[in-house]
């Protein structure tokens, strides 16, 4: 088993020959795909792809550069959209102060939202951040002892001390194909200290395609490529590392698990 457990389908780069893109990814091994929404306007649409497709399933959320432009969405609303079968997550949420897309103010409000959305539908959280850390660490850490949920790290590039602290509150970390560049030195030493059993790996498609795929749109297929370094640099098999790292996503979504 291989899960690409976050990527855009249903984004530019990839919606417009989305089943050629999905049988090259199960031609690689894939067996699952999440299908990340970012905003309102997509939802519709990619649940539908998860309805049309059994191997594929969607997430409800909007990121942190869209908060700004979605001022409604609010718990209920998450909620409600989140009951759906083929929903297996909410986000990605999170907050990005290296666009400042959005106001901090209403990337934390929202942010916490999300969480509260997790919470009340006992589905993981998509979490997003950039250069923000201390801020994303403090509201999980708060927002934990308000009530437990569970989530993701996703495209990890963070600090080791920050996958200290996601680790400690009971969330997963998913690694990019940026482990694959030649300059995320720190990255690929902080990945090789991470635990197994708390391992995702993705692809992010259509963006971060990784070696020997750089300057291409990035799809599915290559999270294998991602799986084979990573299982190198980590000293592992590599279908042992796709199976656990596929297991762990079953048991993260477990509304997914087949």
């Amino acid at each position: 088993m291989l899960v690409d457990s976050h990527c855009h389908l249903n984004y530019k780069g990839l919606i417009e020959e989305q089943g050629a893109v999905l049988d090259r990814a199960r031609e690689s091994g894939v067996t699952a795909m999440l299908n990340i929404s970012t905003r309102e306007s997509e939802w519709r649409d990619i649940v539908a792809t998860a309805e049309r497709e059994s191997d594929v399933w969607s997430s409800i959320g909007i990121h942190p550069h869209e908060a700004d432009a979605h001022p409604d969405i609010d718990l209920a609303k998450l909620v409600k959209e989140a009951q759906h079968q083929r929903v297996v997550a909410i986000g990605e949420t999170g907050l990005d102060y290296y666009y400042d897309h959005s106001d901090r103010d209403r990337q934390r409000q929202s942010f916490r939202t999300h969480i509260h959305a997790a919470r009340e539908t006992g589905l993981p959280i998509i979490v997003h951040t950039r250069d923000a850390e201390d801020d994303t660490a403090a509201i999980m850490t708060e927002e934990m002892e308000q009530g437990a949920y569970t989530g993701v790290i996703h495209c990890f590039t963070a600090s080791e001390d920050f996958a200290h602290k996601a680790l400690n509150l009971g969330l997963y970390i998913s690694i990019s194909g940026i482990v694959t560049f030649k300059n995320a030195k720190d990255l690929q030493a902080t990945a090789t200290k991470l635990p197994i059993d708390r391992l995702l790996v993705e692809t992010d498609a259509p963006f971060l395609a990784p070696v020997p795929h750089r300057g291409k749109t990035g799809e599915p297929a290559y999270v294998a490529d991602t799986a084979k370094y990573l299982a190198e640099l980590r000293g592992e098999n590599y279908s042992e590392l796709c199976e656990t790292t596929a297991q762990n996503f079953y048991r993260l979504f477990n509304k997914a698990h087949p």
